[in-house]
């Protein structure tokens, strides 16, 4: 990978709040950028920390202000936060107060029965190692990352509740929860007082389950939406449509997107809505980035990226968010194959 040289001393662009546009976040005080920067990969101990630097820095200037992690991101897991806290010591600590900065808790994280899933020892022993990582006294955000099957949603939200009350976080939400979970856990925060103020599920073309009962549930109670893999781990790309490249996700080994996902329907599928994007002078990335925020109840779409240059083009695409009637049902058309 060709590493852009970033210079030692960094000054945000003065014009970076009129790139992007943003969105309220359900019934709250927070505004999110229509598009943010998650740090699940190319952020890890593995990775080059000038690469890092540059994309937050790129990101920053085009005012994308939230920067979304978890305390397994990497790798190896806790990495990316310490990532993080590099570059924002080195970069962003004056510019501290003009960021959103999340991290969860949920996925395995250590050996024994406190390293996993929600309870409020793990969430809690978990967010003091994440802040330690990443040289923050607080985060804006904090999720619990998936339900858990065995301990109490009770005991969870409480968890959240104390960790807003002890000034470990500012706001807190949910990750992966199905509607009727989601809804549980939205009204025990509200009785608790510390309200829900986002939820995070996946969310693109190839994968709409929160269209069945999720939406509504948020829209309902005021409670913001930001999705995460909104370019189906880079499926609703260009990457794919000529075979599988092998500087690609899909040729690593990996447990998220492999070789068996793209199948010759899909990438078909992925031509001709490839051909929809530039009949809009849009690349099949930002068309795909601009569907899932359509709907005014997602807030932000949250990417990854390699290079700078991929978040260059994604901010540049929601410039020009708009879709007709024809195209959608164009769209839906296609997906529906």
């Amino acid at each position: 990978m060709n590493v852009l040289p970033v210079s030692q001393y960094y000054q945000p662009q003065e014009n970076r709040y009129e790139q992007i546009q943003y969105r309220r976040c359900g019934r709250s005080g927070i505004q999110l950028p229509l598009v943010s920067l998650g740090f699940w990969h190319n952020f890890g101990g593995v990775d080059t920390l000038e690469n890092s630097r540059a994309m937050v820095r790129t990101a920053f200037d085009l005012g994308i202000t939230h920067f979304d992690l978890a305390n397994n991101y990497g790798p190896p897991p806790g990495s990316a936060e310490e990532t993080f806290g590099q570059i924002l010591q080195k970069d962003f600590r004056p510019f501290r107060d003009e960021m959103i900065i999340s991290s969860k808790a949920g996925y395995y994280m250590w050996p024994g029965p406190y390293g996993d899933f929600g309870s409020r020892k793990y969430l809690v022993s978990s967010l003091d190692q994440s802040l330690k990582r990443m040289g923050l006294d607080y985060v804006d955000i904090f999720y619990h990352h998936r339900p858990d099957p065995d301990t109490p949603l009770e005991e969870t939200m409480r968890a959240l509740d104390f960790i807003v009350r002890s000034g470990r976080a500012l706001y807190v939400g949910i990750s992966n929860y199905r509607a009727e979970d989601a809804a549980k856990a939205i009204k025990i925060l509200a009785d608790l007082g510390t309200p829900c103020l986002i939820h995070q599920p996946n969310y693109n073309m190839f994968d709409r389950w929160i269209e069945s009962g999720l939406l509504k549930v948020l829209d309902n109670n005021g409670v913001g939406c930001i999705v995460f893999s909104p370019l189906a781990q880079g499926l609703l790309t260009n990457k794919y449509l000529n075979g599988i490249p092998e500087d690609s996700r899909a040729a690593k080994p990996s447990i998220f997107l492999q070789p068996e996902h793209v199948t010759d329907p899909v990438i078909n599928k992925v031509k001709k809505l490839n051909k929809i994007a530039q009949d809009h002078g849009l690349s099949m990335a930002q068309m795909a980035i601009n569907w899932t925020l359509r709907k005014p109840v997602v807030t932000s779409a949250l990417i990854g990226a390699s290079r700078p240059s991929q978040i260059e083009e994604i901010v540049k695409g929601t410039q020009r968010q708009s879709f007709s009637e024809e195209s959608l049902q164009e769209i839906e058309n296609i997906l529906a194959e």
